[in-house]
């Protein structure tokens, strides 16, 4: 088998090269959900991920996918998010660990530590070496060294899967995806204005030899969604969305029209003639905590729900007079609990999973932040719910147990109900739209208003915030990003804070897709809550690099 790339490949590769160089000063980094930058900055590091994902697809004769989309950022950004055959994320060893070359003795005195520098600067994930080559011999080197190290045959043929937002910028990037595939002799099928989640199904539906067309994929889920609430009254408030003026807007109305005889009532608000994820979105109902800027009309203690600017988050909200409740990640896995372990990441609020293992004897794990991170420990379970505080997050179920519903299903109502839960949430990744189903399918059921959802349990009040620093690198947490490895004595600065504050949690951990570090804390006042945040995020700028005067609220 020969893994020498071809002739005609590096005649395509020169050629491709000269249309997307890279710019001598950007060195772009693969983050928790791939790379994203400004847009004009991103033309040689999509083509090189449409390489990347050819490759991949070769190497595992299978379809792979790419979108262009930078998510909740703002419009001018942009960015590349790579799917497995699988439907899921990139696997880790393809975005994390170019080849293992140090032998660190395990167990010994801070291995983790020492395990963590050694991956941070020893180790080059594919994405990243390919994205950061500066020259075409360099690239060319790169991806021989790929197709070397994971014995792949040059002349096997490779198929991806490609979509974008409705980014003014993305058209562009997704041609030069497209260019990259073709480099290497791939096919490169493009299926236009899609969700983020949206790809992933249709990759996951495709390998699985399931029909996975856009609209199958409309009555997949309109049909679980009305086998769930048969029988049961339709709330007595419409559905308000906030979509981000994102390309969730269309595909949510087009969602509603197949949901028409169910008794789904929506209205879709930020639908496209406002700035993406401009005062509006998850990202900024979770962060800010107040209603988009366009609801000045909508009538108080309205249901209201909003997507992220790809449709891969979600989160509810309401406001009643001066009072705004959030219904973040946590309240929905609590919600879709309910309906059917869990697994959470640091984020979580305290009473959140204190309630799940407490009230509803759920285990809960607990892992790194990233929805990779939490995919990979969702699937260990028979029903495996996981959503972050942000609203990414699903509901998978295992193969072997859907095996045992469909030998009852005849026979049983309840395992009827749980097929078409798996057919109505994605099983692929967190998709805003199939949740927000779930969510109003959950309450249906129940006849329950936001108020008897919110009672469930109480938040501790909570402070997020970041510190731009010189060089996020400079932190590592161990712990499922709970504790700082390094830089040396942060972590008691940290604990000390902690310390002298009733019910006191707080972490930090680098961002995944810009120099800054995030700071959570949480207390039984949203007073001690702000205090500690901002005695946190004052020693991360003192002892990791603080860019600009220190924090000051």
């Amino acid at each position: 088998m020969a893994h020498n790339l071809t002739s005609t490949q590096l005649h395509k590769l020169r050629l491709a090269h000269t249309q997307y160089p890279k710019a001598p000063e950007f060195n772009p980094s693969y983050g928790t959900a791939g790379f994203r930058s400004l847009a004009e900055r991103l033309p040689s590091t999509v083509y090189r991920c449409g390489l990347l994902m050819a490759a991949r697809s070769m190497a595992v004769g299978a379809t792979t996918g790419l979108v262009v989309t930078a998510s909740h950022n703002p419009a001018q950004d942009n960015g590349v998010k790579l799917v497995e055959p699988s439907g899921y994320m990139l696997q880790q060893t393809w975005e994390v660990c170019w080849a293992l070359r140090v032998c660190i003795p395990w167990p010994t005195p801070n291995a983790e530590i020492a395990l963590l520098t050694c991956c941070k600067f020893l180790f080059q994930a594919h994405a990243n070496r390919l994205a950061q080559c500066d020259n075409d011999a360099s690239l060319q080197s790169c991806l021989q060294d790929l197709f070397t190290s994971e014995a792949i045959a040059a002349g096997a043929p490779s198929r991806v899967l490609l979509a974008c937002d409705s980014r003014p910028s993305s058209p562009a990037l997704l041609a030069a995806a497209a260019a990259g595939v073709q480099a290497l002799g791939g096919v490169a099928v493009d299926c236009g204005l899609l969700t983020t989640p949206q790809l992933h199904w249709q990759l996951q539906r495709l390998n699985q030899g399931l029909p996975w067309a856009l609209e199958d994929y409309f009555t997949t889920l309109a049909g679980a969604y009305q086998q769930l609430v048969t029988g049961t009254q339709p709330l007595c408030q419409s559905l308000i969305v906030d979509c981000a003026n994102g390309i969730g807007a269309r595909h949510l109305q087009t969602l509603s029209q197949h949901l028409q005889q169910s008794g789904f009532d929506m209205i879709a608000k930020c639908t496209g003639d406002g700035i993406l994820n401009g005062g509006c979105g998850a990202d900024f109902i979770q962060k800010e905590r107040q209603m988009p800027h366009t609801f000045d009309q909508v009538p108080q203690g309205s249901r209201c729900a909003s997507l992220d600017g790809d449709a891969d988050r979600l989160v509810y909200f309401t406001q009643q007079d001066s009072t705004f409740q959030l219904f973040d990640g946590d309240k929905i896995a609590v919600l879709a609990a309910l309906f059917v372990g869990i697994v959470q990441t640091a984020y979580a609020n305290g009473a959140s999973t204190a309630f799940m293992r407490n009230n509803l004897g759920i285990e809960v794990a607990v892992t790194p932040t990233g929805v990779k991170y939490l995919h990979e420990e969702a699937v260990k379970f028979d029903i495996g719910i996981y959503f972050e505080a942000n609203g990414h997050g699903t509901v998978l179920f295992s193969k072997s147990l859907l095996d045992r519903l469909h030998e009852i299903e005849s026979q049983s109502k309840a395992a009827r109900d749980l097929i078409a839960l798996s057919q109505l949430i994605n099983q692929a990744v967190g998709d805003a739209l199939s949740g927000v189903l779930m969510v109003e399918a959950a309450l249906r059921r129940r006849q329950w208003d936001l108020q008897e959802w919110g009672h469930l349990y109480q938040d501790l009040p909570s402070r997020q915030t970041k510190v731009l620093v010189a060089d996020r690198s400079v932190i590592s947490t161990i712990n499922a990003e709970t504790q700082v490895a390094a830089p040396a004595g942060l972590q008691a600065l940290i604990d000390k804070a902690v310390a002298g504050v009733p019910a006191g949690r707080a972490f930090v951990r680098p961002s995944g897709t810009e120099d800054v570090v995030r700071v959570y804390a949480e207390a039984t006042t949203q007073e001690a809550a702000d205090k500690l945040a901002l005695d946190v995020a004052r020693q991360v700028h003192k002892v990791a690099g603080g860019v600009g005067e220190a924090p000051s609220n």
